[in-house]
């Protein structure tokens, strides 16, 4: 029996709003950005995200040819916006695979309208953060030396280095999560490739769908292979965070010797992602008018994972400065109590907890979690807090450690925020494409839930 709580909500907010009742026309409805020429606007903004794209790459290959000297990096602190960018975009992958494979393990169907545009968002957070420990290593033409290669020269990884566990976690994650979206996709690709009017494009639609026919045996087989990658890529939404926080929690670093950093990190990289999807959701749900697809329902349910994690993330700030005060270890003392909130980067700090603290408490507000204008500023101040987080916890941790004489201030230059403000160009642009070339809601799914709403629309009313 459902709770009179749940029918109330499912009646205020539907998962679908009015949709063609024919199979074809629905087909059309969905695949219409694809087919539709790209407007001005987008244009603009395409050459916009184009241009932030040249940022970082030419800022990357100013860096390859002079060295990681032209960062702002020092002694002590040899980890700053490289390592914070690196953490913070694996982080934001990390909403992709908990929306797509735990919700389809727990069969949730709210998921169905945005499944695919927080898939394609992981893999373009993962291409972007595989990008800085390359740089970072400063000599970037030996980063094979951290796979498992048999070397005749006799150079072999450390496998005890959480660096090298950091390959083998985030190589793993971003297969899976490719193979799991590109799976997905193979039936829609052949919907594009009957319905397309170009021959072009049903051409390489139709190289894609790999000869898909809809029949019996190829959905047998694809709801086994969807499943099977489902249940791989779960498990990853907690491995991959929790290897990337041992980069930090096996050192003596003050700020960052704790067990507590691999549910800590998790937790964050959840929040920052479901920040993510929602801001990028949000513009596309306007533009491509995809509001009757993406209802409040679903702004409702994501607001609310968004504001379970960020209570999770404030609880695991408070017991960060509650180990800090127990264990009477002055240095770390030091880092919590005096550094962070009073010494030069307090600006910082205090504005981490504010977008991540303070700000998600409006989403106990149900008006701004189903209206767009109010949910949309939460979003984008939660990711500036996240990253405000990871630089606090690398950077600012880095400038103060055991030895005063070797105390130094950090200050990034133009190529660290190059590549900052650079990636951020590439992502979009990433994404940008892929809404103009690939379905971005699935069409398959949007059949099978418009079904199956009908057949209990039937039964309910036949009782």
């Amino acid at each position: 029996m459902t709770p009179p709580g749940r029918e109330a909500l499912a009646d205020r907010f539907p998962l679908s709003g009015p949709l063609p009742s024919d199979e074809r026309a629905l087909t059309d409805l969905l695949l219409e950005p694809v087919q539709r020429p790209a407007g001005g606007a987008r244009m603009a903004l395409l050459a916009l995200a184009a241009f932030g794209t040249l940022a970082l790459f030419g800022a990357l290959g100013w860096t390859f040819a002079i060295g990681v000297g032209t960062w702002g990096n020092n002694i002590p602190v040899g980890w700053a916006f490289g390592i914070t960018n690196f953490v913070w975009w694996i982080g934001i992958g990390h909403a992709g695979t908990f929306i797509s494979a735990i919700l389809l393990l727990f069969e949730q169907s709210w998921r169905t309208s945005i499944n695919r545009m927080a898939e394609a968002m992981t893999l373009f957070a993962v291409a972007n953060a595989a990008l800085f420990p390359v740089a970072h290593l400063g000599r970037p033409w030996f980063a094979y030396w951290l796979l498992p290669y048999p070397a005749t020269m006799g150079v072999w990884p450390n496998f005890r280095s959480p660096l090298v566990f950091d390959v083998f976690a985030i190589s793993t994650y971003g297969l899976v999560s490719l193979l799991f979206w590109y799976l997905g996709l193979v039936p829609d690709f052949a919907a594009a490739r009957e319905r397309c009017r170009s021959p072009r494009q049903r051409f390489w639609y139709g190289v894609f769908a790999l000869g898909w026919r809809g029949a019996s045996r190829d959905w047998e087989r694809y709801r086994k292979a969807y499943f099977l990658l489902g249940g791989l890529a779960a498990p990853l939404v907690v491995s991959v965070h929790s290897v990337v926080s041992l980069d930090f929690a096996v050192t003596q670093v003050p700020g960052w010797h704790g067990t507590l950093f691999p549910p800590y990190f998790v937790a964050g990289a959840i929040f920052s992602g479901f920040a993510m999807v929602l801001t990028l959701l949000l513009p596309a749900r306007k533009a491509l008018g995809l509001e009757n697809v993406i209802t409040k329902r679903h702004l409702d349910s994501m607001s609310k994972i968004l504001l379970v994690t960020g209570l999770i993330v404030a609880y695991s700030y408070g017991v960060e400065y509650f180990g800090a005060w127990y264990k009477g270890e002055r240095y770390e003392a030091w880092t919590y109590f005096n550094l962070r909130p009073t010494g030069r980067y307090r600006v910082d700090f205090w504005l981490m907890v504010t977008c991540n603290v303070l700000v998600p408490q409006l989403l106990w507000s149900e008006r701004v979690c189903t209206t767009p204008l109010l949910l949309w500023p939460v979003a984008v101040l939660v990711n500036v807090g996240m990253w405000m987080e990871r630089f606090v916890i690398i950077a600012v941790s880095l400038t103060q450690d055991y030895v005063p004489s070797a105390w130094a201030d950090y200050s990034p230059t133009w190529v660290d925020y190059s590549l900052l403000f650079g990636s951020m160009g590439f992502f979009v642009f990433l994404f940008l494409l892929f809404i103009r070339w690939v379905p971005s809601i699935p069409i398959v799914e949007m059949r099978e839930l418009r079904a199956e709403h009908r057949h209990g629309a039937h039964r309910g009313a036949r009782t």
